[in-house]
């Protein structure tokens, strides 16, 4: 070490975490977000600047784009010289900003992302409305600060005569932030200033019927107004934009689809490409041809419709698969006083107006200044020429100037100033009619300075001259909406071109699903056999079988508790007899994981439903959650954590709870727990939960089904693996406590096999059995008497040797059902002597886990 050094000791960690917070506030403050009060970067205010500085105004001629960044980086911006031409680029694009600020020539890049000609090869100047954003910035009317090496000073924000934020919007991209800000029209958005201005309480749905949505420069549709509402009440919201459609009709009778418009930030060329692949692959059906026809006179995709399609179908594919419909996440996060803050629509311009009034307050009181000093050497001239001749004496006596400009300013008691501009005074303003206009001039002022006084005084007079301006930018600059907006489009999707009908879904232990019309399932004759149903692998069968209608939301809950999210239309649509498309096709779960339990409801928006609407969990070990459906009404692509699962156990079902409803659990030793799901506590989404039934120490003892009843008069239903089953009271299971062993729930033996579904019933259900060999039969329960508890039960269906029942669902009767004696594959379907059996339908086939099949009847939701 050398003489005089020391060695200081730091933590590494203090020492990281300081220069990493310096440099996440160096890209918040001087980088990435805009200033509320002028919209602008650092880097956008320098090449405006910059510009002005090097002269190019909109009235001046054109100078080479290479000069002008030479200009701002030597001065004010030491950064990449790309930074400076793109953000000089930008400007002047005028499909990215609404208001360009930046007049190019040459190649500035295009719609379809073709790059901008090299900066030596294009020319650029100020546009006309940068003159309004750099006005009075000679009056003192913003704070100047030095540039990067000290030598020279630059502005901090601009006076900024519109509200360039709001009209132009921006984007930024910060440590730990962004923001996201759509531009606006300039006529609405003054409109909506000055109605701030008369009105400051002003409500911001006041404010949305001046400002009624953003206006992008490519034009398009907004579609549905529930995002733009909610983006300018809270400065948060997603605004779903389409592409400007119509219809053409060819001589030769062929339509057409024509784009006119797409959504901003869209890149044409890529969305082209992509729609072409769609169109290979036939996700997208019905288009011949797709062509580009744009020109210089404006945009034009066209796309030629096969004979057979449907051109609104077509364009609604077309909407959901491609960029014609995009959303704009907006999120309002710029400086304010140096801080970043998200903003509502009032906001934003409560601070712009603010920053208005502090402009024309300096501006004022410069111009006070300048008019004072002004008036105060036209007293002196005045007073000069009320003594003439006198003063004339003077001056030719005076040795030099010194002695004249002494002799002045005691003589007349003037002033420095005054004596000075009386010495400089030129001899033709001597004569009676330069008087006059001295004269004049010094009243003008005078009554200028009162003015001026009384602007300083008074908050109204401030807040008049602002509006003043507005109406004055608005009457020069503004113009008409671009972007339509179609307030009832935000609850229309795919599916309003879709029938709202029952279907029933299946899904298969290798994980196919598929969706099948609930009239595909014809009745069979009592004591049949039943038909065939999904055909698979030979080592596969159906594991889950429910009823849903096509508009209704499944909630996919996994073995590993997990939870995810599918519309029942999205599901591929298959006959009777199809495999389905695996479902990790649909939803991104693991492959080591698999669907356990599915839920329909209506919808996930009804934030009082979700809030007192709860889902109770079970386990294959007894465990029981109850955790609010709200919980689960965000969506994710990816599924979220839906309940953790003990080492050893498995999620067995999920089912939706009505209030006071009396939970039964299931176990395959035959016994089953009744209690009240009051003793069941509400829980967070990521609890375990609590002991729902404690299993007999028997080999392979779990629970296999869970009903949750609010009728107290209700019916179960209990079925054995081989076949056997009974209807019995929901009263005959006495009420126990929570976490006890039960009740007995069916008489086992080894004819009857283990127990493997629990369900609740009434005349009015069927019941869908299914075996492991893929064979169904729907059961009606009016043709099932009720008999005791304890019972062993009767034979449901034949059962052949080496096959056994796998699940069990239930569906609403079908008034249409109609009734055959046999099965599709011709087998009589006669009972054996001696039996009590009761069937009926065709269905599909399932897996050994009856108790993860979710009910629809119980489980659908409004």
């Amino acid at each position: 070490m050398a003489e005089g050094e020391k060695i200081i000791p730091i933590n590494i960690e203090d020492e990281m975490r300081g220069a990493y917070i310096d440099y996440s506030m160096s890209v918040i403050i001087s980088r990435a977000l805009p200033d509320v009060r002028d919209g602008l970067k650092p880097v956008h205010r320098r090449v405006l600047y910059g510009m002005s500085e090097l002269g190019v105004s909109y009235n001046k001629a054109y100078k080479k784009s290479a000069r002008i960044v030479g200009e701002v980086l030597g001065k004010y911006h030491p950064h990449g010289d790309s930074s400076v031409y793109d953000t000089m680029v930008r400007m002047a694009q005028d499909w990215s900003l609404r208001y360009p600020l930046v007049d190019g020539q040459g190649n500035f890049g295009s719609i379809d992302g073709d790059s901008p000609a090299a900066m030596r090869y294009t020319e650029a100047r100020l546009k006309r409305l940068s003159d309004e954003m750099l006005g009075d910035l000679d009056k003192d009317t913003v704070d100047f600060q030095p540039n990067f090496d000290d030598s020279l000073e630059e502005p901090s924000v601009m006076p900024s005569k519109f509200p360039n934020l709001l009209v132009n919007g921006t984007t930024g991209i910060a440590v730990g932030m962004a923001t996201n800000m759509p531009p606006h029209n300039l006529t609405e958005t003054v409109s909506g200033i000055i109605a701030y201005l008369d009105n400051p309480e002003i409500t911001i749905p006041e404010l949305m019927e001046h400002v009624t949505a953003p206006d992008f420069p490519t034009g398009g549709t907004i579609y549905g107004y529930e995002g733009v509402k909610q983006a300018f009440e809270t400065g948060r919201g997603r605004i779903v934009m389409r592409a400007k459609a119509h219809y053409e009709t060819l001589p030769s009778g062929k339509e057409q689809i024509v784009i006119t418009e797409i959504p901003y930030m869209v890149n044409k060329a890529s969305m082209i490409e992509k729609t072409a692949a769609l169109i290979n692959e036939k996700k997208i059906e019905g288009i011949s041809d797709l062509r580009d026809e744009s020109d210089r006179d404006g945009m034009r995709i066209v796309y030629d419709l096969k004979r057979d399609a449907m051109p609104n179908v077509v364009l609604n594919q077309l909407y959901r698969y491609t960029q014609l419909q995009s959303s704009f996440g907006v999120n309002n996060v710029c400086l304010v006083k140096g801080r970043p803050m998200t903003l509502n629509l009032k906001e934003l311009i409560h601070y712009f107006v603010e920053h208005r009034a502090d402009v024309v307050v300096r501006r004022t009181r410069y111009e006070l200044a300048e008019a004072q000093k002004r008036a105060h050497i036209l007293e002196g001239l005045l007073i000069a020429l009320d003594h003439l001749d006198e003063v004339i004496a003077l001056i030719r006596a005076s040795r030099d100037g010194d002695v004249a400009r002494a002799q002045l300013i005691e003589r007349f008691a003037l002033s420095e100033i005054q004596a000075r501009a009386i010495l400089d005074m030129r001899l033709q303003r001597l004569t009676g009619l330069e008087r006059d206009k001295i004269v004049a001039e010094y009243e003008e002022l005078m009554r200028l300075i009162d003015h001026l006084k009384a602007v300083l005084a008074s908050d109204v007079l401030q807040r008049q001259i602002i509006k003043d301006e507005l109406i004055d930018i608005r009457e020069r600059y503004g113009d008409k909406r671009r972007t339509a907006i179609e307030y009832a489009g935000g609850d229309f999707s795919m599916e309003d071109m879709i029938a709202d009908e029952s279907m029933v879904i299946t899904i298969s232990r290798e994980g196919y699903i598929k969706r099948t019309a609930l009239d595909e399932y014809r009745t069979q004759g009592r004591g049949g056999v039943g038909a065939r149903g999904a055909a698979s692998k030979q080592d596969d069968f159906t594991e889950h079988l429910f009823v849903a209608t096509t508009h209704e939301y499944l909630l996919f809950f996994t073995e590993l508790g997990r939870v995810f999210w599918l519309k029942v239309y999205e599901v591929p649509e298959g006959g009777k007899n199809a495999k389905g498309r695996p479902i990790q096709n649909l939803i991104e779960i693991p492959r080591e994981d698999s669907v356990r339990s599915v839920l329909n409801v209506r919808g996930l928006r009804d934030a009082d439903y979700l809030e007192n609407t709860f889902l109770m969990f079970c386990t294959e070990q007894g465990t029981v959650k109850k955790t609010p459906l709200e919980a689960y009404s965000r969506p994710r692509t990816a599924g979220i954590n839906a309940i953790t699962i003990n080492e050893g156990d498995r999620l067995l079902d999920v089912q939706l709870l009505t209030p006071n409803a009396e939970v039964v659990l299931a176990s395959r030793s035959g016994r089953a727990v009744r209690f009240n799901e009051s003793e069941v506590r509400s829980m967070g989404r990521s609890a375990a939960g609590v002991r729902g039934i404690r299993l007999e120490e028997v080999a392979g003892n779990r629970v296999v089904g869970m009903v949750c009843v609010a009728d107290p008069t209700q019916e179960l239903l209990v079925i054995s693996e081989n076949g056997y089953g009974k209807r019995s009271q929901l009263e005959e299971y006495r009420v126990t406590k929570r976490g006890g062993k039960g009740v007995r729930a069916m008489k086992l033996t080894d004819k009857t096999g283990l127990l493997v579904a629990i369900k609740d019933v009434q005349d009015s259900d069927d019941m869908m059995i299914i075996n492991k060999s893929g064979i169904t039969i729907r059961l009606r329960m009016s043709d099932l008497r009720t008999i005791g508890r304890a019972t062993q039960g009767v034979r449901l269906l034949k059962i052949s040797a080496g096959d056994e029942i796998s699940s069990v669902a239930k569906v609403a009767s079908d008034d249409k059902e109609e009734e055959a004696g046999e099965g599709e594959n011709g087998v009589n379907g006669s009972p054996e002597a001696g039996d009590d059996v009761a069937l009926d339908l065709a269905g599909t086939s399932a897996a050994a886990d009856v108790a993860a099949l979710a009910d629809p009847d119980t489980l659908s939701a409004n």
